[in-house]
């Protein structure tokens, strides 16, 4: 298990690989479509030193309020590859080391993931109330009114936050091997 407290460099991301276990402490931000068309087209700076050298998190979570303090309920993972459009303009703009969520990227991302320095940290589905042991408090929320609970972008502390990396800065991609691999086999079995 790799140990990282948030933010990291781009020199520490860049000793992440494929198959790394790794454990995350201090802030990250959840993000999901709406904030990631609002980065691009807007470029707000009211996010840009919330993400510089930390992990945007592709999460709609479940949250309630209770004596007026956030508290997650829910922290599971959404599918990336809905921000594939983004992602790497996104990481490029805001100086991000990591995303993380379920299912992997494209292409584009793993470009990005190699040209700035970052990883794709894969977070494991149907655990959500196990992951919100990690969020430790919520820090922020921006843009809840516009963009509701799910697409919202919380600003939130954890410890350990497991994930495992998936997409590398080598260029290396767990999800591109496997797709490939199937798609072999598929193609033997329809012709034999």
């Amino acid at each position: 298990m790799i140990n990282l407290q948030l933010p990291v460099t781009e020199d520490q991301i860049r000793t992440l690989k494929i198959g790394d276990e790794v454990s995350l402490t201090g802030t990250i931000v959840t993000g999901r479509d709406a904030a990631h068309v609002w980065m691009i087209d807007e470029k707000p700076d009211e996010v840009r030193d919330l993400l510089t050298g930390t992990v945007i998190y592709h999460c709609g979570p479940v949250v309630s309020k209770k004596d007026g303090e956030w508290i997650f309920v829910a922290a599971g993972p959404t599918t990336s590859i809905r921000e594939e459009p983004y992602q790497g303009d996104v990481m490029k703009e805001y100086g991000l080391r990591a995303v993380m969520g379920k299912g992997g990227m494209g292409e584009k991302t793993l470009a990005a993931l190699k040209e700035h320095g970052g990883v794709y940290l894969h977070a494991v589905g149907g655990a959500a109330t196990i992951q919100a042991q990690s969020v430790k408090k919520v820090l922020d929320v921006i843009k809840l009114e516009e963009f509701g609970v799910p697409e919202a972008m919380w600003v939130i502390e954890v410890e350990d936050f497991r994930a495992v990396v998936t997409m590398d800065s080598h260029g290396n991609s767990i999800h591109k091997t496997i797709k490939e691999k199937s798609t072999q086999i598929a193609e033997k079995l329809i012709h034999s």
